[in-house]
Order: structure tokens, then C-alpha cells, then sequence
């Protein structure tokens, strides 16, 4: 049934079209930032995993709010419940992410013939690892932003973007500026990077949970 919800919750996105925004935006942040010489590898990608923290919060305020609200209760009523429901969500957004992590690993790989540059399993997998911890954590803080829990759009991209804007730029703080500067370091911490998208991934689905929660007494 969960897997029924996001297939659904997912052709409703492509019918509304509203996710070729945020996913065209962060396309033209990659073409700017990889266009010419990428650089030596991993550091290129220390700016896209600061990049697709904003991006994935988008997107997934996006996939939480194309249904309306008189919808949305339809859909919880087919489906069987608030936790089928946002589960299917979570789900969604989680795919949207792994999307969005694809195109930032392998966009600076396109221009691999002109450039003298080794890019060996370890640091794909350290820029993989980078780019899901903050795009999962962009996860977490767009679900708290948007319906249920703040049920008005204005509301919803301001405390998204204040909230954004004040755990962006803390270098010391997980799982985000932690990782971003994890990819300045020599050797790339592999170890670390994976904790730090376990802990993403786990704040993604600890804010499905509230919504979950909220959800039910709404």
C-alpha cells in the first residue's frame, strides 16, 4: 500500500508539473558549478552538497502539498490511515533525492575526457554518501515545513528558509556543514559520511513521524 501511495502521490506531481522548478534550478546550480573544469575531485562536490540541502526542502514541500487539503483526507481515507499516507510521501521524496544525488555525483563526470582528473569508487561513494546526508536532512526540514504541520504557504517558505539559512552555515553541525567540509579533508572520511546520512535519512523519517502525529489530531 505504501508503495500504491507514493506511485499515486508521484504521477500527481508529474501532473502538476510543480517539481520542474526546484529540480530545474538545482540542474542550472550543476551546469555553472561543473560547466568548464570541475576541479580536482572531491572537493567540486562540497558546493553541491551545500546546494541540494535547499533544493531537496523544496522539493519536498512540493511533493507534500500538491494534493489540497480536502484531498489530501480523501487520500488517507483510501489509503487506510495517516501512516500509509505520509510514509508514501516520505517515500516520494526520498526517490526525488536519490535523483537529485545522481545527477550531482555524475554531472562532473560528463566532461571526464578533457580533464586529467581520477575519480575512483571511494570518492564517488564519499560524494554519494555527502550529497544523501544533506539532501535527506533538506528532507526532514521540508516535511516540517509544510502540511500538516504548517498548513499556510507563507508560513511554510518562511520557517523553511530561516530554518535552512541557520543550519546551512554551521560547519560544525551534523549532519549537513559536517558534511560538506568531510569532503575538504584528506582522506575522505568514508566512515563519518555514512554516519552522516544514516542520520539524515533517520531525521527524515523522524519528521514523517511528527507529520504522522499531527496529522491525526487535525
Amino acid at each position: 500500500m505504501i508503495v500504491a501511495v507514493a506511485r499515486y502521490l508521484g504521477a500527481d506531481l508529474l501532473r502538476s508539473q510543480r517539481f520542474i522548478v526546484p529540480v530545474v534550478v538545482y540542474l542550472g546550480v550543476l551546469a555553472v558549478l561543473f560547466g568548464g573544469d570541475p576541479g580536482p575531485p572531491p572537493v567540486p562536490w562540497a558546493a553541491t552538497t551545500f546546494a541540494i540541502y535547499p533544493v531537496s526542502a523544496w522539493l519536498a514541500i512540493t511533493i507534500t502539498n500538491t494534493e489540497d487539503a480536502t484531498q489530501r483526507h480523501i487520500t488517507v481515507a483510501a489509503a487506510g490511515g495517516w501512516s500509509r499516507v505520509a510514509a508514501g510521501i516520505l517515500l516520494t521524496c526520498l526517490l526525488g533525492d536519490v535523483m537529485l544525488v545522481a545527477f550531482s555525483v555524475l554531472r562532473p563526470l560528463v566532461p571526464i575526457l578533457t580533464v586529467t582528473y581520477q575519480y575512483p569508487p571511494t570518492i564517488l561513494l564519499a560524494a554519494a554518501l555527502a550529497h544523501l546526508a544533506s539532501a535527506a536532512t533538506g528532507t526532514a526540514v521540508g516535511l516540517l515545513c509544510a502540511r500538516p504541520v504548517i498548513t499556510r504557504f507563507g508560513w511554510s517558505a518562511l520557517t523553511a528558509l530561516v530554518v535552512l539559512l541557520i543550519t546551512a552555515t554551521q560547519r560544525w553541525l551534523p549532519p549537513v556543514g559536517t558534511a560538506v567540509w568531510a569532503l575538504t579533508d584528506v582522506p575522505v572520511p568514508i566512515a563519518a559520511l555514512a554516519a552522516y546520512a544514516a542520520l539524515g535519512l533517520a531525521l527524515a523519517v523522524l519528521a514523517s513521524a511528527i507529520t504522522i502525529t499531527v496529522g491525526r489530531h487535525r
